[in-house]
């Protein structure tokens, strides 16, 4: 086999084991979690959550963008992806107010170009096609909360409700793109699988030996997915040395990419019991396993423009949209609501090639966003907005290749003014592992 190919196995499959075991058990605390299928997770890599989720328009020769899988074949080199998150979130109503910590591994995903960049330049041939791959496992939503609530009727000072809930969903793509000139097309196909856990309890706290009734649902989710996308660049002209038109370093890329409703199957266990911890006593009322429904993922598209002078700033606004509202899921019903997000960001590169100050050579990139959340609260929609920044740090490894360490931040608000909110930071650090010896073949005369 390969040595490429060596290589390929070897990372992917041994951190894709790592991923599974830190994503088995999300580390977080969010009480909205516990409507649909949990907080939608944000599946920009962190060099694009740094300028606010540019997805639909963002490609980089260095960096994957696994959303518009039309950017594959911009590559010019294999890029390795890994990223985590650590979040502070403070959430807050008319009468209480908690912090809690969240974090976990965030992404991690693979691509190449089909036909190595150096290959190209030794064997002076200029081709206008251009291929590229890619593979990615990222979350898709997260489910955690743990919430209590305390009531009271008559001949019973008062009972608790207990509510908690674990799990979450993932996407696992395999992405292709092809090149012709200006334009891009690309495919991702791919499956979705996850497992949600939920816990009801009832307490009678001020009875003696009272029984405590308890309900359970555990919900294993799979279906297959895909979506499409394009991207064209349009090149300023300038005019070269000998008065003809040529391509100047200034251009403006429209992107976008989408996918109908997709079915996923469901499998699940129920079970209701109650039970009286000071006799060790359990009678279980009701309990099925195994049942099977099916469910309707979303139709989701986006729309984005960026205007780029090469290795000196980036400039874009994009538009996503859901249709929630189709949303179905046997094993839990539940109505939500269609999702708009609006978003606004860059980068600037004070100097690409600086020799004296590394400084200027970081990447700045700035954003801010609002969107439209699935889920309500007191019949009002959740609203979602934030102001985004981050960094670009370029790392120079053996044989001058450049990689990066992205460091993205994120502050913004999740809620409605009548309700619980979420007021929030997040960070995300994120590892690109550059190499261009991929698919290099070397030449002996």
């Amino acid at each position: 086999m390969p040595s490429y190919w060596n290589k390929f196995f070897l990372i992917f499959i041994s951190l894709f084991a790592v991923l599974e075991i830190a994503m088995a058990q999300p580390k977080t605390n969010s009480p909205y979690s516990r409507s649909g299928i949990g907080d939608l997770v944000d599946q920009n890599f962190a060099n694009a959550q740094g300028m606010a989720g540019l997805s639909a328009a963002f490609h980089d020769p260095h960096h994957l963008n696994i959303l518009n899988p039309a950017s594959n074949s911009h590559l010019a080199s294999t890029a390795f992806e890994i990223g985590v998150f650590a979040k502070y979130g403070r959430l807050n109503d008319a009468n209480t107010s908690l912090g809690v910590w969240s974090g976990n591994i965030d992404y991690i995903a693979l691509g190449f170009p089909m036909k190595n960049p150096i290959n190209r330049v030794l064997d002076r041939k200029k081709s206008p096609y251009s291929w590229g791959m890619s593979f990615a496992l990222v979350p898709f939503s997260r489910v955690g909360y743990n919430v209590q609530t305390v009531g009271n009727i008559e001949g019973i000072d008062d009972f608790r409700y207990l509510y908690q809930g674990t799990g979450g969903s993932y996407k696992l793509y395999w992405g292709n793109s092809l090149k012709y000139k200006n334009i891009s097309v690309g495919a991702n196909l791919g499956y979705f699988f996850g497992k949600i856990e939920n816990d009801r309890a009832v307490f009678f706290d001020s009875l003696q030996a009272a029984y405590q009734n308890v309900y359970h649902d555990e919900i294993g989710m799979s279906g297959f997915i895909w979506n499409i996308g394009a991207q064209y660049d349009y090149f300023f002209k300038e005019k070269n040395k000998d008065g003809k038109l040529v391509n100047s370093d200034r251009s403006i890329t429209i992107g976008a990419y989408g996918n109908s409703t997709t079915g996923f199957k469901t499998k699940t266990d129920r079970s209701f019991f109650r039970e009286n911890p000071s006799y060790g006593a359990r009678d279980t009322i009701y309990y099925e396993t195994g049942v099977e429904e099916t469910g309707v993922l979303p139709a989701e598209f986006s729309i984005g423009v960026m205007f780029t002078k090469r290795n000196k700033l980036k400039l874009g606004v994009n538009y996503s949209a859901a249709n929630w509202g189709k949303y179905e899921n046997g094993a839990k019903p539940e109505t939500l609501s269609s999702t708009q997000t609006f978003s606004i960001g860059g980068q600037y590169i004070p100097q690409y090639l600086s020799y004296n100050n590394y400084y200027k050579q970081i990447r700045y990139r700035f954003g801010a966003f609002y969107s439209t959340d699935p889920r309500s609260t007191l019949n009002k929609q959740l609203t979602q907005y934030g102001i985004t920044f981050g960094f670009g740090l370029p790392i120079i490894l053996p044989r001058q290749q450049t990689s990066f360490v992205n460091l993205a931040f994120e502050l913004g608000q999740l809620g409605t003014n009548d309700s619980l909110r979420e007021t929030y930071f997040k960070a995300t650090v994120g590892f690109t592992l550059n190499d261009n010896t991929w698919f290099y073949k070397q030449k002996f005369k």
